[in-house]
């Protein structure tokens, strides 16, 4: 299956927990009050997959979806519904505690989305905000990469001030795992109109570091996919920009905190036929102003 055809994915947001705390967080003001879907939501969506079979995978993701004690079992039951694919969205850190990884694949897990904050644990853990979290995220890592059981790993980097100098050496860190077979590239949007962290990296000095990421996917044949940056800007790579998302099931009040970024900004907007482009945020706008020398309408 084309990881990169999102429609045949659903996601639930099934925990609002996390024993990480990223600088970039982007639910941190949110998280204690958000909730996660609810059994009989979960359910619901079990009874739809069953009587309509109109997704491949489901995505069991959260601000740490392997702090629930009971994944296993919602594993198994997305499973009886007929979901062929199972990917949790994790930190990676839990997947090396002993046994723990196995009681996963076993119930049906066999899609891992990493989350990467830097290619090496100085980097990485001055981001998480916790000793050994990239140790013990390699750890697990390597420990899907030894399993006899069908497996890939995609990995995430949210791409920040902290983050964009790894971009490529993330890529080169995992180039031993051929259970890797995608890398994917956020630019950071901080959930609010102002980047009072100032994490946000300007086009000019960030694009540079998004080009060796790309081509360094390339060298290794693995699929890559940027987001939240004007397309322009890709060049020759415009089709690396996918934007699109599995459908997502989330609380509601999510989307009321995500439209606070404010996207779809662009001096060129009227005249580019880009239809997966973003645009620049509010937060953007107010740190490096429009744009117009860099970016340009794709006609």
């Amino acid at each position: 299956m084309n990881l990169n055809d999102h429609s045949r994915y659903v996601s639930i947001t099934m925990e609002f927990r996390c024993n990480l705390k990223c600088t970039h967080c982007m639910i941190e003001g949110t998280m204690d009050w958000l909730k996660p879907a609810t059994d009989k939501s979960f359910e619901a969506l079990l009874d739809e997959q069953q009587k309509s079979s109109q997704w491949d995978g489901l995505i069991l993701t959260g601000s740490e979806i392997t702090l629930r004690q009971d994944l296993p079992d919602l594993a198994k039951r997305a499973k009886r519904a007929g979901f062929r694919h199972i990917r949790i969205q994790t930190h990676g850190m839990h997947l090396s505690r002993p046994g723990y990884l196995d009681l996963l694949m076993d119930a049906g897990i066999d899609e891992f989305f990493v989350s990467f904050a830097g290619h090496n644990a100085e980097t990485h853990d001055s981001v998480t905000k916790v000793t050994r979290s990239f140790d013990k995220m390699m750890q697990g890592l390597l420990l899907i990469e030894k399993s006899p059981k069908p497996a890939k790993i995609i990995t995430n980097t949210v791409v920040t001030a902290e983050t964009y100098l790894s971009l490529d050496k993330i890529v080169e860190t995992c180039a031993p795992f051929t259970k890797v077979v995608q890398h994917e590239f956020w630019n950071y949007f901080p959930m609010k109109d102002v980047d009072d962290k100032l994490l946000i990296v300007d086009f000019s000095t960030l694009m540079p570091k998004i080009m060796d990421a790309i081509e360094a996917t390339q060298r290794l044949k693995r699929g890559v996919e940027v987001k939240n940056i004007p397309q322009c800007l890709l060049g020759k790579f415009d089709r690396a920009l996918i934007n699109q998302q599995p459908t997502l099931l989330i609380d509601p009040e999510f989307w009321k905190e995500f439209d606070k970024n404010g996207f779809h900004k662009c001096a060129f907007r009227s005249d580019c036929k880009s239809p997966e482009c973003l645009g620049l945020t509010d937060a953007y706008i107010k740190r490096f102003g429009w744009e117009r020398e860099v970016l340009s309408p794709i006609r």
